[in-house]
């Protein structure tokens, strides 16, 4: 794992060396045994002064992994001294004035264990508690006391130390898949390392083994290198740090740290589930005996899936594709000496596959959610490598983008995952599942992925032994996995052009059915911003008009108003309809219109997240999904009555926005620049104009401004907000209502975009 990373371990333990040195002297200059001359002690007469004090380093100088922005955390015990108050005093005051934070404590033995019976903290930092100086009983004598009572007490105890963690977990997410990792309270951190090594020290677990404590000296190297890029103690590793970061350590970029990390805390994330599943079974009382029968050569015993007796892996290919689906599909995990000997035992597969290694795969997938857990197992013993040679390329592999919750390969089988969901709702749930699984194969590799990864696709399903056409498929599907959303977000679906094409690009219905599942899966196992009910909306109508390109008959006619939209539409002036999250303005269709009501929106502090603009007729329909910026949203009244003044002409919302620009701070953080992208052959009718960009206050409002300067008119809008980025499609004609033909007019419509961006 670590290859060519700079360790800082020793860098470290020399640290921790001086602070101890420095301690001791303080702590002997406190009891009035300075060193002699020439740099010697007083023998005898220290020994004396010393009795019944001891320093005692808990925390990170407890365990030797102070960092340089690490606080030092102290007990001084005693066993009853006059003096101690006087003795920590010319402690502690030394640490304070050297500027190192200090978390600091005086207790005797007695008083530190009865601390440690009621804080969790406490205990922790005193089963690893380290003697520094002064008298060493006392500080083994608390440690045998408190590591006593913690095996002791350890079914309530442990039952304290799960739940502290989880709530860890639950605050700070899951180290391998975050953009700004807490290297130390994130699911796979510090913490859980410390809380592996505490269930080990109550002797109901194994301590963590040789690959977890590799990972653990890596996040150890990253925190050390985060306090020297940041100059001070620091455990979240945001953005703008990790290049810094990654330079410090010897790697070429923050990608290459990052998906280090991704390793690491999957690693330690993996082994702190183990653990706990020792934990419940060693406490929950006696297991069921007995075997239980899965599959062939595969059977459960006390809760874990295991090979059945007799049972030679090497002789068996297929044997770990075979219980994988078993325990995936019976919902159990498989048991760590199972894995471990089918990961150095079984043979290649051969290519082709045989079928029944396929069947075997598809029924893993197909388990669903459980499906998850057991293939982590498989890629911590390293067996998925072996069985998708390609799925290094992506394995670890960060999105480093806010839209994305999981690195790639994760996000693959929260994919399949997904999917089985649907494997009812086409004809082909075998080839759904393989598609999940590698629709996004093509990150590892330079260029477009869906192009790629098509590629890559293929030479898989090959491998896998689909036959020519099933791989067919199977690549089709990987190179448009993401046309229905793209298309449905970013084009016109009134446009005939637009289900044409779509309908050219998939081919058949049996295609169509398998993106449309996939789109779901994907956009779901992506993150909240990536799938919304807008969105989904948006596929399914693109689909069934696809379809009907497909089954031969006519495009369905353009929608026409709805009931609501047809009510809000006798309003002559326009009216407005603002329910929570959603605003829809019905209005005479009129150029600015839709920049308008986007600019009343951002003036009321309102975050456009979705919105699409179509005609009916002479009639404007425009819907907004909106969430306010910060705190609680809009009075509904007061925003719909700025809708209609600006509706009516008689609002300057210009000047507000502007008066709010002049109020806000510059963004600090570097941002790609924008994009404006004129898409020809896209619609007969109308020029497509794509604007990506940065999303900030007012953008949507920018960008139709520039276009009322350029005198055009927009047709039809989508607009979607992806985390921090914007992705805008307008469908823009001139004033005689037609596309913009002449290339001087089309570069001075980008350059007004642009500038209005900037």
């Amino acid at each position: 794992m670590r290859g060519e990373t700079r360790s800082y371990a020793a860098a470290r333990k020399e640290r921790a060396a001086d602070i101890d040195r420095w301690l001791t002297d303080l702590l002997r200059t406190a009891c009035g045994t300075p060193y002699g001359p020439g740099g010697g002690t007083r023998g005898t007469d220290e020994r004396g002064a010393l009795s019944g004090v001891a320093l005692v380093a808990v925390g990170s100088l407890g365990r030797s992994e102070l960092a340089p922005g690490s606080d030092l955390d102290l007990v001084l015990l005693h066993d009853g001294r006059q003096d101690v108050a006087r003795i920590a005093d010319r402690i502690w005051y030394p640490v304070w004035d050297s500027g190192i934070g200090l978390d600091h404590s005086v207790r005797t033995v007695d008083e530190a264990a009865k601390v440690a019976r009621e804080d969790l903290k406490a205990v922790l930092g005193l089963i690893q508690a380290r003697h520094v100086a002064g008298d060493p009983e006392l500080t083994r004598a608390a440690r045998e006391t408190v590591l006593a009572e913690w095996r002791a007490d350890s079914r309530r105890r442990l039952v304290e130390l799960r739940e502290a963690a989880d709530r860890r977990a639950e605050s700070s997410g899951e180290l391998a898949f975050l953009l700004e990792p807490d290297l130390r309270d994130a699911r796979g951190g510090l913490r859980d390392v410390q809380a592996m090594q505490a269930v080990a020290a109550a002797w109901v677990a194994s301590a963590p083994g040789p690959r977890v404590r590799e990972a653990h000296e890596l996040l150890l190297d990253v925190r050390h290198g985060l306090h020297l890029v940041t100059a001070r103690g620091a455990d979240r590793l945001v953005l703008q740090e990790q290049d810094a970061v990654a330079g410090a350590l010897g790697l070429l970029d923050a990608e290459a740290l990052m998906r280090r990390l991704a390793e690491a805390g999957r690693t330690i994330a993996h082994a702190y589930g183990a653990t706990w599943r020792t934990v419940d079974r060693l406490l929950s009382g006696p297991l069921p005996r007995g075997r239980r029968p899965l599959a062939d050569g595969v059977v459960e015993h006390g809760g874990e899936v295991v090979l059945a007796r007799g049972v030679n892996p090497r002789k068996d290919p297929v044997l770990v594709l075979r219980a994988a689906a078993a325990a995936a599909e019976a919902g159990l995990p498989l048991a760590p000496a199972t894995v471990n000997a089918l990961a150095a035992q079984s043979p290649p597969l051969p290519v082709p596959w045989p079928d029944e290694a396929r069947d075997a795969l598809v029924a893993l997938l197909g388990a669903g959610r459980a499906a998850v857990p057991v293939w982590e197992e498989l890629d911590q013993a390293g067996v998925l490598v072996r069985l998708l040679p390609d799925w290094e390329r992506v394995r670890h592999r960060p999105q480093r983008n806010p839209v994305h919750r999981y690195t790639v390969d994760r996000h693959l089988i929260e994919t399949a995952a997904g999917a089985a969901a649907f494997t009812r709702e086409v004809s082909r749930p075998d080839l759904l599942l393989i598609c999940a699984l590698l629709h996004d194969i093509g990150k590892g590799y330079p260029g477009d992925h869906s192009a790629t990864g098509a590629v890559v696709a293929r030479d898989i399903a090959t491998r896998m032994g689909l036959p020519p056409a099933d791989v067919e498929i199977v690549e089709t599907v990987v190179r448009h996995h993401l046309l229905l959303p793209e298309t449905a977000t970013r084009r016109d679906l009134d446009d005939p052009v637009t289900i044409s094409r779509v309908a050219g690009a998939v081919g058949s219905r049996e295609v169509l059915e398998l993106l449309a599942a996939l789109a779901v899966a994907d956009g779901n196992a992506t993150g909240p911003a990536a799938w919304n009910s807008w969105k989904a909306s948006l596929v399914t109508d693109l689909v069934r008009r696809t379809r009907s390109v497909l089954s031969g008959t006519p495009l369905p006619p353009a929608p026409s108003l709805s009931a609501e939209q047809t009510s809000l539409a006798r309003h002559g002036g326009g009216a407005i309809r603002v329910n929570g999250g959603a605003v829809t303005v019905v209005a005479p269709d009129r150029a600015g219109l839709l920049w308008h009501a986007a600019g009343v929106l951002a003036a009321h502090r309102m975050v456009v997240r979705a919105a699409s603009a179509a005609s009916a007729g002479s009639t404007a329909v425009i819907e907004f999904s909106v969430v306010p910026e910060y705190g609680s949203p809009p009075d509904p009244a007061t925003l719909e009555a700025d809708l209609r003044l600006v509706l009516a002409g008689r609002l300057d919302i210009e000047q507000r926005l502007a008066r709010r620009a002049r109020s806000m701070r510059p963004a600090r953080v570097p941002v790609a620049p924008p994009r404006v992208t004129l898409v020809d052959d896209a619609s007969h009718t109308a020029t497509v104009i794509e604007v990506r960009a940065h999303d900030r206050p007012g953008l949507l409002w920018r960008i139709g401004r520039a276009f009322g300067e350029c005198g055009l008119d927009v047709r039809a809008a989508r607009v979607e907000t992806l985390g921090a980025e914007a992705v805008d499609v307008f469908y823009v004609v001139d004033r005689a209502g037609r596309p913009l033909t002449d290339e001087a007019q089309r570069e001075q419509v980008r350059d007004q975009v642009l500038a209005a961006l900037r």
